[in-house]
């Protein structure tokens, strides 16, 4: 099936017409409750906090959310019904805006009843929910708009259930950590030592072994698993796909180096921007890794042993300075 013809008209004219739409009704609604949504939030944080602040905010939030899947469905249907494409479904960009104030919103949900219980919502168990629930969000959003609309089957994204073969393929992509993580220890060091800044630590270390069991769930089980059926199984797969595999294991890296330091804050605009270069430098090592052992295995295990060991072995190390640091001082 052929591409339709663009429609007539000055450049960028067809980016938001409803002509030729698989599902115009889901164009409009995207466009329009993500523009609101945005304005709402910006008045929100211009209103200077408040009970009526919160209220614009969290409308704003639900509209983004409601606008950024509406495009995404969108976005995916148009593909799919013109034209043959590598990949006919919503951009993995897309997918993950979407998201993000998904995510917020479950995870807001999600800590209302801690707060209730004067459970701290940023100490460890707070942190597992948190990472628990944007992990149950990228499957979601996945199964929703990728999976169900019929642009990729989980097995085309190397997405099994675990059995005997998976089991040994999470080892072989943990025999991985160690030599990655000697390659991004050095790059951290140098960059360290050029911006005299150190970043904090996602998780940060527990000093007791309940909140260090629940930091290893969380960071070394769910945000592996989430993480990698989105940015290897979904954007890494897409964009193979349609570039080709090298380019598509590059732009999957960069994506995920990107994502993980979108909100890196410091004191300074210029320490926040020093410590966004070393989050984005250190991850870039692990991250072509996993993009590789994805393509190369065909399996989304692989990717998953690796950085579930890589994430795991930090844990461990910064754990461990932390105690020791603790002991040395009593």
């Amino acid at each position: 099936v052929d591409s339709p013809p663009p429609p007539s008209g000055p450049p960028g004219a067809s980016t938001f017409t409803i002509e030729g739409r698989a599902a115009p009704a889901l164009f409009v609604v995207g466009w329009l409750a993500s523009l609101m949504g945005l304005g709402a939030i910006f008045v929100g944080v211009m209103s200077g906090g408040g009970l009526t602040s919160t209220i614009i905010l969290g409308v704003g939030l639900a509209l983004l959310a409601v606008g950024l899947v509406s495009a995404s469905g969108s976005q995916g249907l148009d593909r799919r019904a013109h034209g043959v494409l590598p990949y006919r479904g919503p951009s993995p960009f897309l997918v993950f805006a979407a998201a993000v104030p998904v995510s917020i919103i479950a995870v807001l949900v999600a800590v209302i009843p801690m707060s209730l219980l004067d459970i701290p919502v940023d100490g460890p168990f707070g942190r597992l929910v948190s990472v628990l629930v944007q992990t149950i969000v990228y499957i979601a959003l996945i199964r929703l708009l990728v999976i169900d609309t019929g642009s990729l089957s989980w097995a085309e994204m190397g997405v099994r259930l675990p059995d005997r073969k998976a089991l040994s393929e999470i080892g072989a992509g943990a025999l991985w950590a160690v030599p990655v993580i000697a390659v991004t220890i050095p790059v951290a060091a140098i960059l360290q030592a050029l911006f005299t800044v150190t970043p904090d630590s996602p998780l940060p270390p527990a000093g007791e072994t309940s909140g260090f069991v629940l930091n290893l769930i969380a960071g070394a089980i769910l945000a592996p698993l989430g993480e990698e059926i989105l940015f290897r199984g979904l954007a890494t797969t897409a964009w193979a796909r349609g570039m080709g595999a090298r380019r598509g294991i590059v732009r999957g890296a960069l994506f995920f180096a990107v994502v993980h330091v979108l909100t890196i804050s410091g004191g300074t605009a210029g320490e926040a921007f020093q410590l966004a270069i070393i989050g984005f430098a250190t991850r870039v090592p692990v991250a072509l890794a996993l993009g590789y052992l994805f393509v190369k295995r065909g399996s989304i295990w692989v990717p998953f042993g690796l950085h579930a060991a890589f994430n795991g072995i930090l844990l461990v190390l910064a754990e461990i300075a932390l105690r020791s640091g603790v002991t040395g001082a009593g």
